[in-house]
């Protein structure tokens, strides 16, 4: 069986922990370890706080968009903005580069989110947006009933 959830809200910093929580508390009908929780909270903040402030660059009028989708014990989420897009992933991707550095950003969101799931996909289209797409097989999970 299939679950799955839908939000959007607006590019702000302070919705970086509202959209944590929200995953968090969606796949807890798996019964996660603390460490998969952990994980997956730490990696969905990765991701929005890079659409917050390298998609939008701060630009509240934006959109952060989130689709979680359980089947039998697998997570997927993906988490989208429609900004300004990255002009080159693989880079994007090498640990310690970051494309704000005058505002300390340690640029190791690309490589955390690689370590802590089975899966991460980037796409993106300059002047379009990103999107992150995020698998993780949870070790002990809880089947879904109907």
């Amino acid at each position: 069986m299939k679950n799955e959830m839908h939000i959007q809200f607006s590019a702000l910093s302070e919705n970086e922990s509202f959209a944590r929580v929200t995953v968090a508390a969606f796949i807890t009908q798996l019964d996660p370890t603390m460490d998969e929780l952990t994980e997956i909270k730490t990696v969905v903040s990765e991701a929005v706080t890079n659409a917050i402030i390298h998609g939008y660059d701060g630009y509240p009028g934006g959109l952060v968009h989130i689709d979680c989708e359980i089947v039998e014990g697998t997570v997927s989420i993906s988490i989208w903005d429609e900004g300004m897009g990255i002009e080159n992933v693989d880079e994007a991707k090498q640990p310690l580069y970051t494309s704000k550095p005058e505002l300390e950003r340690s640029g190791m969101g690309f490589t955390i989110m690689e370590n802590f799931m089975d899966e991460v996909d980037i796409t993106s289209i300059p002047d379009k947006g990103t999107t992150v797409r995020l698998v993780k097989h949870l070790k002990k999970s809880k089947t879904l009933c109907n």
